[in-house]
């Protein structure tokens, strides 16, 4: 009598029902996993480039600027999630101006994210790392979940960044 090796039928659907399950439990949250990981990466993008902004400013002893660009070679656009440049203020006419260099550059936010922004469109640092007048506030970082996953960053008179603050999607 031959032995025959295999799958029967009813190991078969255990099986996958086992896997519809376990896909049924992991697919929501990869979908949260993956929201919450690109409000991380985006806010640590921006605190990234304004702690650049401010080291810059100190160690070049120049104005520093981070305004709002929607094409990364120049202060255009008026909402900061279509992406921002850093750059350094030559002249000191708290203007972007052909032919100063552009340090870094952010492209539009992914996932339809919004930036939000008690500031206005740039924020400047004088040659002592200092946030200029009107540079200090507070960023909001939002997805369509709305005020409960919020990532906001304050950016004080002495040009620190830090955690928190008093925002609104």
């Amino acid at each position: 009598m031959k032995k025959y090796s295999g799958f029967t039928l009813l190991e078969l659907m255990i099986t996958l029902t086992i896997v519809g399950l376990v896909t049924a439990f992991a697919v929501p949250s990869m979908s949260t996993f993956t929201k919450n990981d690109r409000l991380a990466t985006q806010i640590n993008a921006l605190v990234g480039h304004l702690a650049l902004a401010r080291s810059e400013a100190v160690l070049r002893n120049q104005q520093v600027i981070v305004c709002v660009s929607n094409n990364s070679t120049s202060c255009s656009g008026n909402d900061w999630k279509d992406g921002w440049i850093v750059f350094i203020d030559a002249d000191n006419d708290s203007g972007f101006t052909a032919g100063e260099t552009i340090v870094r550059a952010q492209p539009a936010l992914e996932g339809g994210n919004t930036l939000n922004s008690t500031i206005g469109n740039s924020v400047t640092y004088d040659r002592r790392g200092f946030a200029a007048p009107g540079s200090a506030g507070t960023f909001s970082l939002c997805d369509d979940r709305g005020n409960d996953y919020i990532k906001a960053i304050t950016i004080g008179n002495t040009g620190r960044v830090s955690k928190g603050g008093t925002t609104a999607c």
